[in-house]
């Protein structure tokens, strides 16, 4: 049997965070429970106060295959290198030639840079190509 997972990032501001990801990985903002219009409705039903209102954030692959993404604010910012991250697959892989791939990382790097992200450095080793970039607070991920 095999276990659904949940990527869990910690950060300062999960709203701000939740849009960047939500626009690299075409996910979307989980929807409020059932019975809810809006997640400030579900949130000030049952009680949050406002100043806790941007404390998570989910996002759902909206055709159910990818894991959710949760974004936990918290109160300490990141200081080190990421011990786990995320690597984007966008290049179409090795059935793609190299230089086709390094094309189509270069406008992704474009995007994602318009969204808040930042490229770190490149790399090739053995026929593969990544990008290695940084979200919008830090952390790291790679294209590929």
């Amino acid at each position: 049997m095999t276990v659904k997972v949940q990527v869990v990032i910690d950060c300062a501001d999960p709203a701000r965070l939740g849009e960047f990801w939500a626009e690299a990985l075409g996910y979307r903002v989980q929807d409020p429970p059932p019975g809810f219009d809006t997640w400030p409705d579900f949130l000030r039903s049952i009680g949050v106060p406002e100043s806790e209102w941007n404390s998570a954030n989910a996002l759902v692959d909206p055709e159910g295959a990818g894991p959710r993404f949760f974004f936990q604010r918290v109160p300490e910012p990141k200081t080190v290198k990421n011990r786990m991250h995320v690597d984007l697959n966008l290049s179409g892989g090795h059935q793609v030639p190299i230089e086709q791939r390094k094309e189509r990382l270069a406008a992704e790097v474009e995007r994602l840079t318009k969204l808040g992200a930042a490229q770190v450095h490149e790399m090739e080793l053995r026929g593969e190509f990544w990008i290695v970039m940084r979200d919008p607070e830090g952390n790291e991920f790679c294209i590929q």
